[in-house]
């Protein structure tokens, strides 16, 4: 591994560049790290079963689609808000009708708020299409695979591939500088005191269980493991 200015980085091949990431993964939460943004790396970071051109690709476009609007946190499609839009128009005309001016201005704000949200969320569905294609289709072609948040700043290239196979480079850096150096202090524990590391692998116990005839065994570090 080298260490530099621009973060940890690792070259090898995919095994060297998955044993990176979960020793970065370890070393954060060594060092007290958790909530969304250390999840959100956690999830992204290349996994020994996955493929960099399917798997991290699909990772990498969801990650950096363009976040949600209102409506669609609120669970509404455009349709839904232009229907309310309409609704929220005709009761404006009713308060007119009934010479309630403040009730009609009220609902005439309320029909143009519904407009602009259905706008806002066919506009930001129509960005996300065409960057998740573009990403995928060009991007990927000419640029690394990347992750970025306010704890992480990532990226996974492949930088050779011949008859030995394919040659990786896995490059993390922590954002925050005091935290930063924890961690190196606690990588280099790592690259003093373990000799080997045990790369996390996704368990298949069922394709097991199925070609002898027994039932699974249980599954270490309880019910919802998935890793050995």
């Amino acid at each position: 591994m080298e260490e530099s200015i621009s973060g940890f980085k690792q070259r090898g091949d995919w095994g060297d560049v998955v044993e990176h990431g979960e020793r970065i993964t370890l070393a954060l939460r060594e060092a007290g790290v958790d909530g969304d943004a250390f999840h959100e790396f956690d999830d992204w970071r290349p996994k020994a079963h996955e493929r960099i051109d399917e798997d991290v690709s699909e990772k990498t476009a969801k990650q950096a689609s363009v976040n949600e609007g209102d409506g669609e946190k609120a669970g509404k499609t455009p349709g839904d808000d232009l229907q309310t839009a309409g609704e929220k128009l005709t009761e404006s005309y009713e308060k007119v009708e009934e010479d309630d001016t403040e009730g009609a201005m009220e609902r005439w704000g309320e029909s143009i708020n519904h407009v602009a949200r259905a706008a806002d969320s066919a506009s930001r569905k129509a960005i996300r299409k065409v960057e998740d294609t573009v990403y995928r289709k060009v991007m990927t072609q000419m640029a690394p695979y990347y992750f970025d948040n306010e704890l992480i700043s990532a990226n996974v290239t492949e930088v050779a591939r011949g008859d030995d196979g394919e040659t990786f480079e896995f490059e993390v850096n922590v954002n925050d500088d005091e935290l930063k150096a924890e961690v190196s202090d606690v990588l280099a524990e790592y690259e003093s005191e373990i000799d080997r590391w045990h790369v996390e692998t996704e368990k298949r116990t069922e394709d097991v269980a199925a070609a002898e005839g027994v039932e699974p065994p249980e599954e270490e570090g309880g019910p919802e493991s998935t890793m050995t």
